[in-house]
């Protein structure tokens, strides 16, 4: 069940044009208007059939240029160039995850079309439970004296600045792809390509470490087109498990990639009757998970959790570019056998691991407690990432847990704590230890809402009290999120099925900033419950509960099907319920089903859905939504925005925050600008209204007020009235003293400016709440819904 202090959000529901739903249903194919699939998209901000049509069809979509990335990629394929031309040897450098494997063998068979594969070519991925992430010194300096001059590092090598001044020094140039944090200065590298160096809206900005990879590839296929034999889009398969599989935004070219590389996954795992498939390993892994490789969960559910699994369990995860380039059946399948077994292995440990992790909770004062940080010897390192996730969400708390290395016997090697970081998706990033507190660790790197990290054991205790030092500071200068679950959709049981499936599935693939559509079911119960451990596909057991169901309600008494991942049947409520789910379809039983993810009684409504009827957040989508009162002007206090809201309520309207970013010039050119009006007025003898000195100026009529009673205290003989304001008369001495009206001034300028720019950024779940307190308060009515 969800913690209890989640607040239940619901998205505001549109009332869409017939035009809207007709450009809808003639471009995704259905016979009848699709009316869920058409609400979803106008909430996530398709709204014109241009965009609309990129957004089904891939072929619509116009793809960014691998040559985008500027002078870095332009460096890099010179580089490889020379290396082919000149006949050196090349490594790549990858990491053990889903997202750096697949990368990993994106560069091996996208560079082996260059250098030949074992004689010129070679990989290397890290030791998950050994070495931790990024490059090591130990493998460049094998690495050197077997050879090698070039070094290709991906998802990987930003930030380990010693290891890469240790490779200019053994004479390694290093082209570095990645997408983790950048270092501050740009280190002795030959190129680095990353997307972070790229404008936040730049449509290649989110590309996870695959898809950079892949940049690189397609660079070097557009410089020598004539050396490769395999056709670029053979590699996109890899691509689309990568980028599904790390946590990136599919949008733009990132939502391309994957639709265009499910299409081909789907392709190579399923040959021709009588041929091989072009990939037995990811056929295998498919046939393992009983999933048939066309829909992007059976990355997120099956493929990309198997990869994971062997350097959480082996550390190694070298054979995993074997198993997912291999031609050779017998090979895969031994492979992917070894990979289900892991995978395995790892649903038991995550289990008894978050069983440990949350005694230990229970003997710490959590509402002291900013960020979460645990130790032990006993905890395996693979696992740790996967629960302080689980934590994280669960608790509302970022979370750390760490494993302790065994005492060394020589006294002389320090003894390392290594773990992972994890944030809750309602707290905007984990702190970042990684800059603040690096004089604690040994090594720190990954996304705001996951890491990895190492430091000496004796320096834990100050970790921990820096860490939430820092948070505790940040939520200081940031406004605290709560811990939301929302939907998107409320729907009854008879209404779930094949044809709400299919409307759904247009938005696919689904991910950060694109999520699976949650629906709201209310006034349900269940029936036909029972729980049970899964097995694995040897048919043994697995201590990794799994609770089935039937779902009803009045509109289906027969109920529909259902499950619950990590819960026994008695965590189920017995009465009417309000549940919100996903709606699925189960290859192997060949049914449609639910997941279920939160389950409330029926009678609590949540504060949060009825305050998502009155606000629409507009504030970075320029549409405002039919029958909605649009708010265009960014308020700078709640007496501003209260009057909006009370005429929306009155008017029965959603209001929707459709004010741009604010202009914020400096206090002085506010002021030096003011002068220069009042001078004007003068010269000209004409008037200014108030208003056209608000806009002017952008400034609210309370600051307004003060500035014109700063123009009388320097010398400025106004006069006011209902018609405006005209300048009677200039002071002796025209140059602008720097009086104390005038800092005065300046400073009402900079808090105002300060307000406005909170309510432009302050979270829709933020105002939701005080809403809602206006309406419990009396302040303003709404009829609750």
């Amino acid at each position: 069940m969800v913690n209890s202090t989640h607040q239940w959000q619901l998205q505001p529901s549109f009332g869409l044009s017939e035009s809207w739903l007709a450009t809808v249903q003639q471009q995704a194919r259905f016979e009848q208007p699709p009316h869920a699939l058409a609400q979803l998209l106008w909430q996530r901000g398709v709204r014109s059939a241009e965009q609309l049509s990129g957004f089904l069809d891939p072929q619509q979509y116009q793809p960014t240029p691998a040559f985008e990335f500027g002078l870095e990629m332009q460096q890099a394929v010179e580089r490889l160039q020379q290396a082919h031309q000149q006949g050196e040897k090349v490594a790549i450098w990858g990491d053990f995850d889903a997202d750096g494997v697949t990368a990993t063998a994106v560069l091996w068979e996208g560079l082996g079309q260059f250098f030949p594969q074992h004689h010129r070519l070679t990989y290397v991925i890290p030791n998950r439970l050994k070495e931790s992430h990024g490059l090591h010194t130990a493998g460049l300096e094998q690495l050197a004296a077997d050879g090698y001059r070039l070094v290709v590092t991906c998802d990987t090598g930003s930030t380990s600045l010693n290891e890469l001044n240790l490779a200019q020094q053994l004479g390694l140039d290093v082209i570095v792809s990645d997408h983790h944090t950048l270092p501050e200065q740009r280190p002795p590298v030959q190129a680095i390509i990353n997307p972070r160096s790229l404008a936040a809206d730049h449509p290649l900005a989110h590309l996870s470490g695959v898809a950079v990879a892949y940049k690189l590839v397609e660079a070097l296929y557009q410089t020598l087109p004539d050396v490769p034999h395999q056709p670029l889009e053979q590699l996109l398969d890899l691509v689309a498990i990568g980028l599904i599989a790390d946590l990136v935004e599919l949008k733009g070219d990132c939502r391309y990639l994957a639709q265009i590389g499910i299409q081909k996954l789907q392709q190579r795992t399923q040959p021709v009757p009588g041929e091989t498939a072009h990939r037995p390993g990811v056929a295998e892994l498919l046939a393992l998970c009983k999933r048939s490789g066309d829909r992007p969960t059976d990355i997120s559910f099956g493929i990309g959790p198997r990869i994971n699994a062997v350097s959480r369990i082996h550390g190694d995860a070298s054979f995993c570019v074997e198993l997912l380039t291999s031609h050779d059946p017998q090979r895969c399948r031994q492979l992917a056998t070894e990979t289900e077994l892991a995978n395995t292995r790892r649903k038991a440990l995550q289990r008894d691991l978050l069983l440990q992790v949350s005694q230990r909770l229970r003997q710490i004062d959590l509402s002291t407690t900013g960020v979460i940080v645990l130790a032990d010897p006993q905890w395996p390192v693979g696992i740790l990432g996967l629960v302080a996730g689980q934590i994280a969400q669960q608790y509302q708390h970022p979370t750390i847990l760490l494993s302790l290395d065994p005492p060394s016997s020589d006294n002389l090697t320090i003894r390392l704590a290594r773990g992972s970081a994890r944030s809750p998706q309602s707290i905007q990033s984990l702190p970042e230890p990684g800059q603040s507190q690096s004089h604690l660790l040994q090594s720190f790197g990954g996304h705001p809402y996951a890491a990895g990290l190492s430091l000496p054991v004796e320096n834990l205790p100050l970790f921990a009290a820096a860490v939430n030092r820092q948070l505790r500071e940040q939520e200081r200068a940031a406004v605290a999120k709560a811990a939301v679950i929302s939907a998107d959709l409320v729907v009854t049981v008879a209404e779930l099925g094949k044809s709400l499936f299919q409307q759904l599935k247009q938005l696919e693939p689904c991910g950060m900033g694109n999520p699976v559509p949650r629906l709201l079911i209310r006034n349900c119960w269940f029936n036909n419950t029972h729980n049970h451990n899964i097995r694995d596909h040897r048919g043994g057991k697995v201590r990794y509960i799994k609770t089935e169901f039937d779902l009803c309600d009045a509109t289906a008494t027969a109920g529909f099907p259902g499950h619950w991942w990590e819960h026994y049947r008695d965590d189920l409520p017995s009465g009417t319920s309000d549940v919100i789910v996903e709606l699925d379809f189960n290859t192997h039983q060949k049914r449609y089903e639910v997941r279920l993810l939160a389950v409330r009684p029926a009678a609590a409504i949540a504060a949060s859905e009825r305050s998502a009827r009155w606000l629409v957040d507009q504030r970075t989508v320029p549409a405002t939504p039919p029958l909605a009162l649009a708010l265009q002007q960014c308020p700078t206090d709640w007496q501003d925005f209260q009057p909006w809201l009370q005429q929306a309520l009155q008017t029965q309207q959603s209001l929707a925050l459709a004010y741009p970013p604010p202009t914020l010039p400096a206090p002085a050119q506010v002021v030096a600008t003011l002068v220069g009006i009042a001078k004007y007025l003068h010269r000209t003898q004409q008037t200014a209204t108030r208003p056209q000195l608000i806009e002017r100026l952008t400034l609210s009529d309370r600051t307004l007020t003060l500035a014109l009673d700063c123009l009388e205290q320097l010398g400025f003989k106004l006069e006011q009235s209902d018609q405006g304001v005209n300048v009677q008369a200039l002071p002796v001495n025209l140059e602008t003293p720097d009086t104390e009206a005038i800092a005065i001034l300046r400073a009402a300028i900079q808090e105002e400016q300060f307000r406005r720019q909170y309510f432009y950024q302050v979270p829709l779940e933020t105002l939701q709440a005080v809403v809602e307190q206006m309406i419990g308060s009396g302040a303003v009515s709404a009829e609750v819904v």
